[in-house]
């Protein structure tokens, strides 16, 4: 009897072990595909390497294509690879801007200036979704921690309503592995669209990394282009756990001359370690009519306070005068979300001869149905003791800028 128990748990144990050997090697396999089908494979030509995604396209549906052949590494015959081709395809169906509101984008028109030609013409709807799109991704901040460098280069095919962004290189980049080096590669999206991105391939081992692989985003006119924001970000590859951020740099489209062929070398901004999220408001003062106003527009990886893994955000805004509190606001609360994008304005009467004097503590909560509300994380606007340099220039900017707004992402603060 005891032998049979021994042959039977003995048994169970091996088929455990099998079970375990056959979901490991699955998750190995996926991990390998996935470094080789999230984009087209360029030919091993240092050189250079293009993708020519609209071609497959046009061969599916018997149009010939809209511009010249581009070569292209692979041939695309399997469901498969359709499938991933269609999800990496030049036509991203952005849709309108994350942040609405006629009254914010007026007033954000008065104080921003586009760079860049258009030969058709942008009208004044396209310039303030520009200005938008810029102040929502856009970090005023500046880092003292360097992760290298990326070269690209941007030009426009006006004829094709074509953007072709070609990735060339990367410099002095971290090295993130145990051996002294990285793994990079670069995923490339068209904000405000997450879903669709595109990558180059794997370096391997190096903190210099040449890609130089081309990328055309088709069906794109000028006007369109002007409220989209380009979003390079490197990764290390690692087999085994999670790819590793090593920097990201955004460029607003609107800020780019598209009469020539573009190219920049632009400093990697770090991923965010502060935990708290950060929080982009504007800032505006009348001295015609004593009116200071704060908007709040939006919030970005707040740190989660409930046992879902999300937040139910809100923001509370405390005037105050020396340390004498005086009126207080609040917005509604966001429930389960960690980037809740808020829209909302509060004004405030405030004298002239006062407003170096007065501060705004801005705090953002999460809501508990049971308990009290928790505290995520705050900041202090404020002319002379802001909470930090960054709080402090936004409110001197401010003052320095009458009737104008001026937007600023900021670090939200622990306790």
């Amino acid at each position: 009897m005891a032998s049979i128990i021994l042959i039977a748990c003995l048994a169970i144990l091996g088929l455990i072990i099998a079970i375990a050997l056959f979901l490991a090697g699955g998750y190995l396999w996926w991990r390998h595909k996935r470094s080789q089908l999230q984009f087209i494979e360029p030919n091993e030509d240092e050189e250079s390497s293009s993708y020519s995604l609209r071609a497959a396209q046009d061969i599916d549906s018997g149009n010939p294509p809209s511009k010249p052949p581009v070569p292209v590494a692979q041939t695309i015959t399997t469901p498969l690879q359709n499938n991933i081709n269609r999800k990496l395809n030049g036509f991203l169906s952005l849709r309108t801007p994350l942040i609405g509101g006629s009254a914010l984008t007026q007033t954000k028109a008065q104080n921003a200036s586009i760079g860049g030609n258009t030969n058709d013409g942008t009208s004044k709807d396209s310039a303030n979704k520009s200005i938008s799109m810029t102040d929502m991704y856009l970090d005023s901040t500046d880092s003292s921690e360097n992760v290298g460098q990326i070269h690209f280069s941007l030009e426009y095919d006006f004829q094709n309503t074509t953007l072709i962004l070609k990735v060339l290189q990367g410099k002095e980049l971290p090295a993130k592995d145990l051996s002294g080096t990285s793994d990079p590669y670069v995923r490339v999206t068209l904000l405000p669209d997450k879903k669709h991105r595109l990558e180059t391939k794997i370096k391997r081992r190096t903190l210099n990394p040449r890609w130089n692989e081309t990328f055309y985003f088709e069906g794109f006119p000028i006007q369109k282009l002007q409220s989209r924001v380009l979003h390079l970000h490197v990764f290390d590859y690692d087999r085994f756990s999670r790819d590793d951020s090593i920097g990201e740099v955004f460029l607003p489209l609107c800020q780019v001359d598209f009469a020539g062929k573009q190219s920049f070398w632009k400093a990697l901004k770090p991923p965010a370690k502060d935990k708290c999220g950060e929080l982009l408001s504007s800032l505006c003062y009348h001295p015609s009519n004593s009116i200071l106003t704060l908007t709040l527009i939006k919030a970005r990886n707040l740190k989660a306070k409930d046992i879902n893994g999300k937040s139910d955000p809100y923001v509370k805004v405390w005037l105050q005068f020396g340390d004498k509190r005086v009126e207080k606001r609040k917005t509604p609360i966001f429930t389960c979300t960690l980037n809740p994008v808020f829209n909302e304005s509060f004004s405030f009467n405030v004298p002239w001869e006062k407003i170096r004097e007065c501060s705004l503590d801005v705090m953002v909560m999460d809501f508990d149905n049971i308990g009290r509300n928790e505290l995520i994380g705050r900041i202090l606007l404020a002319g002379k003791n802001g909470s930090g340099a960054s709080e402090t220039k936004h409110w001197q900017d401010m003052i320095s800028k009458p009737r104008q707004t001026v937007v600023q992402w900021h670090r939200l603060k622990p306790e």
